[in-house]
């Protein structure tokens, strides 16, 4: 699974000029899988974005958790994050999982984010879908979960 976590003051997503969730001070994770993935793999991405210490603390440094802040997360899903772009100028989205497995799987994901205690709010599941934020730094980090895997220092 990949996810661009963005930190964030707010965060919303509407379908059709209504807004279906909105969230205040958190991330808003922009999620997608492939045909390789699982649950191991969103068990293991919901635990690593749970546990991100990227809010600043009394001295301004990046080391509070979402939990230490009362963040929220958004969960948007984003096949195009398996795009493969490096030929012509048309992306090829072969490498996203159909939507019969991705759609389990970003739910089970976000289930797994609740777990850790967190507020989740998601966007609509193939849905055009308008995305607003404030980014907060700004912060956005990628995360690959075959970069995760354990036994890589920090996992």
């Amino acid at each position: 699974m990949r996810a661009v976590v963005q930190r964030v003051s707010q965060a919303s997503v509407s379908v059709n000029g209504q807004m279906v969730a909105a969230i205040g001070r958190g991330f808003l994770v922009l999620v997608g899988a492939t045909h390789s993935d699982g649950q191991a793999e969103a068990e293991l991405l919901a635990r690593k974005i749970a546990g991100l210490r990227i809010f600043e603390d009394a001295e301004g440094k990046m080391n509070l958790a979402l939990q230490d802040v009362g963040g929220a997360v958004l969960v948007v899903s984003q096949f195009t994050l398996y795009a493969d772009a490096r030929k012509g100028r048309r992306p090829s989205f072969t490498a996203a999982a159909r939507p019969e497995q991705a759609q389990p799987l970003i739910e089970y994901f976000a289930d797994q984010l609740r777990r850790q205690g967190l507020k989740v709010e998601t966007g609509r599941f193939q849905a055009a879908m308008q995305v607003a934020l404030v980014n907060d730094g700004p912060v956005t980090l990628w995360l690959d979960t075959d970069e995760l895997k354990p036994g890589i220092k920090g996992t």
